[in-house]
């Protein structure tokens, strides 16, 4: 087992530290945490404007008016009507700070230029009308934000590496002097977007939102839209986890743009009242995969606190129940510890993985409703999330099986754990025992 762990350390310990440090996927997972909390907030007026009780609305138009649902959809749609124009501005941001930039002058060139390769023609009638549709800076933009982010940051390092800017005298005010840095950087970017959105008008695609749409965009959703997918993501987090590595900031470094147009899709199909398209969406993943965080410990907790008799596990466990219940495990992980403990490690792989087998099978026999895109706090306990997010009571009866099977799974080794706590708390009491006896001579 020793072997099997430092050969597990050689192998994925240059990986995920090189995942972790890779500019590029850390500004991703940065760029989409910028515009999380506005996510959450919003997601709170949708909810509320749509709670799964029978007779919510009809209660409230009979107070408020039929117009009451609009006051919250305009909350919600001011964020999720423009999921990839924030998309790009938070990942130009990130990747403009990580680049040693003024992230705010890299983000503003970034929209410019998101904005330039954004279809601006729609068709009304038989006229053709100038106009952004906000399709297009909505969830299927996201693809077309991130990569003219990261495009439209290397473009103005690259210029301001140079030093194409305009030096202004010394006493001009730092405002005016950082504002004319930029000056020539911005429009080198502008320049290269223009010349961009010509070439690709003169292709079959027609526009750079077509191209990256058709190309890539419905390709990765197929792809991650899978079994397969969320099985492998949630394998790799609880794995990484097991050796002191925060799983999820290495994995959704990969997966998080995948798992966020999955939701804006539902999302967008539940705002408008039509069938909800995928499964494997972002809530999928944290409401139905693992119960008070990584590794599904929340079930370990459970163990902890009503079956084993070590004073170390069960003051732990006290300790952690009520951060567990919230998904804060960080105390258990370090503390029992999960880290590099080859007999809770075999658990803590197989509880999530087993979770999201259930659920995805579960979820496409249509059992349960799928997900309705709508984020929940993060520290939203079990049961309650369940119902929330897919309106339904059975899939808070599907988080409470898995819990009990994960308590099962966790069962015996915890009491192999418990066992050899025990003996070393013995060990340790018949030590003070003889230092007592000694003392009295």
């Amino acid at each position: 087992m020793i072997f099997m762990q430092k050969k597990f350390e050689q192998i994925l310990m240059p990986v995920a530290t090189k995942l972790a440090n890779n500019v590029v996927l850390r500004s991703l997972r940065d760029g989409f945490l910028i515009i999380t909390p506005l996510i959450i907030v919003t997601s709170i007026f949708l909810l509320i404007g749509n709670f799964p009780i029978p007779g919510w609305a009809d209660f409230w138009t009979g107070i408020l008016g039929p117009q009451w649902t609009e006051w919250f959809s305009a909350v919600s749609d001011s964020v999720f009507s423009f999921t990839g124009l924030l998309a790009c501005f938070g990942i130009s941001y990130a990747y403009g700070k990580n680049r040693g930039l003024r992230a705010v002058h890299a983000s503003a060139v970034a929209i410019v230029s998101f904005l330039i390769m954004t279809p601006t023609t729609v068709e009304v009638g038989k006229k053709t009308v100038g106009a952004v549709q906000t399709i297009y800076l909505g969830p299927n933009g996201i693809f077309l934000g991130l990569f003219t982010a990261l495009v439209s940051v290397e473009l103005f390092r690259f210029a301001i590496k140079r030093n194409w800017t305009i030096k202004m005298p010394d006493g001009v005010p730092p405002a005016v002097s950082e504002s004319f840095d930029a000056l020539l950087p911005s429009g080198f970017v502008i320049l290269a977007f223009f010349l961009v959105r010509i070439i690709f008008s003169l292709t079959d695609f027609g526009t750079a939102y077509n191209f990256i749409y058709t190309m890539l965009q419905a390709p990765l959703k197929n792809v991650g839209n899978s079994l397969p997918s969320v099985l492998l993501y949630n394998f790799l987090a609880s794995l990484l986890w097991c050796f002191g590595i925060n799983g999820p900031t290495i994995t959704n470094s990969v997966w998080s743009p995948i798992f966020f147009v999955l939701t804006q899709d539902n999302l967008k199909a539940f705002q408008s009242g039509h069938a909800l398209p995928h499964i494997y969406t972002q809530q999928f993943i944290d409401i139905f995969t693992t119960y008070g965080g990584g590794g599904s410990t929340l079930s370990l907790l459970i163990v902890m606190l009503f079956v084993c008799r070590s004073k170390r596990i069960k003051e732990l466990g006290k300790l952690a129940i009520v951060p567990g219940i919230f998904g804060i495990n960080e105390p258990l992980i370090f503390g029992l510890p999960v880290v590099l403990n080859p007999i809770i490690a075999i658990p803590f792989i197989i509880v999530p993985v087993v979770n999201t087998l259930i659920s995805g099978i579960v979820f496409s026999l249509h059992w349960i409703p799928y997900t309705n895109g709508v984020m929940l706090p993060w520290t939203t306990p079990p049961l309650i999330s369940g119902w929330l997010s897919t309106g339904s009571w059975l899939a808070s009866v599907l988080q409470l099986f898995e819990l009990v099977l994960g308590v099962l799974i966790y069962y015996p080794f915890v009491k192999m754990l418990d066992k050899q706590y025990l003996n070393e708390e013995a060990v340790a009491e018949e030590a003070e025992d003889v230092d007592i006896d000694f003392s009295n001579i």
